[in-house]
């Protein structure tokens, strides 16, 4: 598909997916790559437009992440933030050096506003700091175009060159007009009209199955959440008959979720799809007997559903593709190009080294959840199963902290339970991206019956998040947690403690392991 892209140059920021999710609410499609990615391929990519990152390095230390000052003379404009306004400055003559006041969280800044990236903008507007260098001198030909009272170059430009750089976080929500300054680089200064839209994609995607796929069949590796729903429903539309989907019941689903699936999904359901279900929980089970480290979990739980998946293949016969609904922030999250693994997705950095078909379709692998939500819709996808709650690929054993046994995914299954009925009764389910209760690893004294216990706490977490790259804990009523956490102890054996998870994302991820 043709389109214009701005390309997001990671130095290790923890912001790098949210730039490039802002970038594509200006419609413009935009990906994340390593911050040492060729000049050649750059040039193959041909982007309208670069960001650089934030990184927690200091541009001057050992090791520094750091790209070719080349890349300043290809013409292309470059919008440095934060690390990436710092290397601009420091790779182009200035001087960045230890700031004698950090700046953390929101700060008032003074903008020039005849700036370019600054049209629209406040002279006084409240921005996202988080620094320890600043750029004391901005290099020659650079105009100063932003300070606050302790950083002299909180934003410089150099419009010949079509270089700029903020040092704060446009990116986030805490920066009052960052959405505007950013629309203002990708539209104004890069010159995008804005044509990434998701009819587009959809129609485009589905074309392009097509084709790869030709007479060749496809096995869909349906889990049932929204990411593999949309992408089944996706090629469904694509290739019809030749989709076979092989819905995996691992024995980590939410309580009653495999049924719920398979009505959805299965004959009776309102798709005509080949659809086959595997109960294989013991299989599970039996496989995290003894694991405790979540890399290990999520990479053996993600083998082992490519082995289920193998094995049904065979006895459909000379199937070609695995379909999987791969997300881009799975994609980045594993650890793409240089960045930090955080966490591997079953789906990603999980897949064993050996996978028997002749190749793996992730039509969905450059979308972001809510552009997901917005392709299903396109497809017709009913709005329940759309706008449901996430559930992570490898299901309850990352919401078991420890060893996965089956006495313990009845214990969180049915908190869980409890938990989803007493959001929704309360009638504030909608105003929530995402909310479960876990299992934690820790056991302590209560007293129940006059008798003591020595029990499992479950915690309950709930975030407030439009993109899941960043997110808040939400405020849940305390009358709420109260019944909730009466609920679970009165009815969850194993269970005398109920714990509320306040952290926020970052520094927390959203699920617990």
């Amino acid at each position: 598909m043709e389109k214009e892209m701005v390309i997001v140059l990671d130095f290790g920021g923890q912001y790098n997916q949210l730039i490039a999710r802002r970038v594509r609410e200006c419609s413009v499609y935009c990906e994340v790559h390593p911050y040492n990615i060729s000049l050649e391929k750059i040039r193959q990519i041909q982007p309208k437009g670069i960001i650089f990152t934030g990184g927690p390095n200091s541009v001057y230390g050992e090791g520094a992440a750091v790209c070719g000052k080349e890349i300043f003379d290809m013409g292309i404009p470059i919008l440095g933030i934060c690390y990436g306004s710092q290397l601009m400055a420091h790779l182009l003559g200035g001087k960045v050096t230890t700031a004698p006041v950090s700046e953390y969280g929101r700060t008032e800044v003074d903008i020039h506003t005849g700036a370019a990236i600054f049209q629209g903008v406040s002279e006084k507007t409240v921005c996202w700091m988080s620094h320890t260098d600043y750029i004391e001198k901005a290099p020659e030909g650079f105009q100063v175009t932003a300070h606050t009272s302790v950083c002299p170059v909180a934003g410089m430009e150099c419009p010949e060159k079509s270089l700029y750089a903020v040092q704060f976080h446009p990116e986030v929500m805490h920066t009052a007009e960052g959405m505007t300054m950013l629309r203002n680089f990708v539209m104004n200064i890069c010159g995008c009209s804005g044509d990434w839209k998701m009819d587009s994609f959809v129609e485009t995607t589905i074309q392009a199955v097509r084709e790869k796929v030709g007479a060749g069949k496809v096995l869909c590796a349906l889990s049932g959440g929204v990411d593999s729903s949309v992408a089944a429903v996706l090629l469904a539309k694509a290739v019809g008959k030749q989709l076979t989907c092989v819905f995996v019941d691992h024995g980590l689903l939410r309580k009653n979720e495999g049924d719920e699936v398979e009505s959805v999904f299965g004959p009776e359901g309102p798709y005509d799809l080949n659809f086959i279900r595997v109960n294989a929980q013991e299989r599970f089970y039996s496989k995290l007997a003894g694991i405790t480290e979540p890399e290990q979990k999520r990479k053996l739980i993600g083998e082992e559903f490519i082995r289920v998946f193998e094995e049904e293949a065979q006895k459909i016969g000379a199937v070609d593709f695995l379909v999987q609904g791969t997300i881009y922030p799975d994609v980045i999250e594993s650890g793409l190009g240089k960045s930090a693994t955080i966490k591997s997705h079953h789906n990603v950095g999980g897949l064993p080294d050996c996978v028997d078909f002749k190749e793996i379709i992730e039509p969905l692998r450059m979308l972001f959840k809510d552009e997901v939500r917005k392709a299903g819709l396109e497809l017709g996808v009913p709005e329940n199963l759309v706008l449901r709650q996430p559930f992570p690929g490898p299901g309850l054993g990352v919401r078991i902290i420890g060893e996965v046994t089956e006495e313990k995914v009845h214990i969180v299954q049915d908190a869980d339970y409890i938990y989803r009925e007493e959001i929704a009764k309360a009638g504030i389910d909608k105003g929530l991206g995402q909310y479960f209760a876990a299992l934690t690893n820790m056991r302590s004294v209560g007293v129940m019956g006059d008798e003591r216990t020595y029990d499992y706490a479950v915690a309950l977490r709930a975030v407030c998040t439009s993109d899941f790259m960043t997110a808040d804990c939400a405020e849940i009523p305390w009358d709420v947690l109260s019944r909730t956490a009466n609920r679970i102890v009165n009815e969850v054996k194993g269970v005398n403690r109920v714990l509320y998870d306040c952290t926020s994302k970052p520094p927390g991820t959203i699920e617990f392991e």
